[in-house]
């Protein structure tokens, strides 16, 4: 799969503080990527010069094969919501969302056909002619999010778009956002790492600028690597192990918490009945079965990232 947006060595400096080191990544086409780290990591630093907003001092970013952000090569084919966008307030939704659209390349007719369209996605089409001031502070983010999605640009770049959103805004974002998946590229930043771990088919950690780690959301959480059951009691670790061979088995007897590490990959079929085992054997020792996860999550690796428990 070719790369929507190939980093080589970038290198951001805003005086005495180097944005971005020299970082190198590949986001690929077609995929939801999330981007990782702590605040004055360089996430939106790479967004913003992604988007053109910002020029590199070094290194290169190419945009969809085409070199560093060209407004006559990547007009409308690139877009981007700003971690802290606010619209004017004095004006209506439906004035803004025309503007933006003209930006994005659209004709007058068909700005008119996209506003409808992307206010649906984000249930605002009522507030069509409505001022922005009316708006609460979950519609103007939902509002901003629609502006980033019209013309159908070939990657969206969303800087926190769940920041202060309540939870059934979250989950209509959600769904909005898994439904663009192969049609679009898009790019989240979010600190909120459990919606990542759900959404995104890809992650990197950037952390001053360099890039920690970059692998698949799969490969991160190690879904085909790892079980974990929470338990209350002492396990017959012995009797299981035998039973799961070749996989192993190990309790850390703090967290209460027996991990099996599963050979290889292929022994993703067999998930169902390694579970099977190891719960009869939990229940037959009058265990009590409190949690059983697949893999670990991406808030806990990300940790484990920075030496954290």
């Amino acid at each position: 799969m070719s790369a929507a947006i190939s980093a080589r060595k970038l290198v951001k400096q805003y005086r005495k503080v180097r944005a971005l080191n020299e970082i190198s990544l590949e986001i690929p086409r077609g995929s939801i990527f999330g981007l990782v780290g702590s605040n004055g990591a360089g996430k939106t630093t790479l967004m913003s010069i992604s988007s053109g907003l910002i020029k590199p001092d070094g290194g290169e970013c190419n945009i969809l094969g085409d070199g560093n952000f060209n407004p006559k090569r990547h007009a409308g084919r690139i877009s981007i919501l700003p971690q802290d966008s606010v619209p004017p307030r004095y004006a209506r939704v439906d004035h803004m969302l025309h503007y933006y659209a003209l930006l994005q390349g659209l004709s007058p007719h068909e700005a008119r056909d996209a506003i409808r369209e992307v206010l649906c996605w984000v249930n605002l089409e009522d507030r069509l002619t409505d001022p922005v001031r009316s708006l609460s502070h979950g519609m103007l983010r939902r509002f901003t999010v629609a502006q980033a999605f019209l013309g159908n640009p070939e990657i969206v770049l969303l800087d926190e778009p769940m920041s202060g959103l309540d939870p059934l805004e979250v989950n209509s974002l959600r769904e909005l956002i898994r439904s663009r998946r192969g049609k679009q590229t898009i790019v989240i930043s979010s600190h909120i790492l459990h919606e990542l771990q759900h959404i995104c088919d890809e992650a990197a950690f950037i952390e001053r600028g360099e890039l920690v780690r970059q692998d698949t959301m799969q490969g991160i959480t190690r879904l085909g690597e790892q079980i974990n059951i929470r338990i209350k009691g002492t396990p017959p670790l012995e009797a299981i192990q035998q039973a799961i061979a070749p996989h192993h088995a190990e309790f850390d007897e703090q967290q209460g918490l027996i991990h099996i590490h599963l050979d290889n990959e292929s022994s993703n079929a067999h998930v169902g009945s390694i579970n099977e085992i190891v719960l009869r054997a939990l229940l037959d020792a009058r265990c009590e079965v409190l949690e059983l996860l697949r893999g670990s999550n991406l808030e806990s690796e990300y940790l484990k990232q920075h030496g954290e428990a």
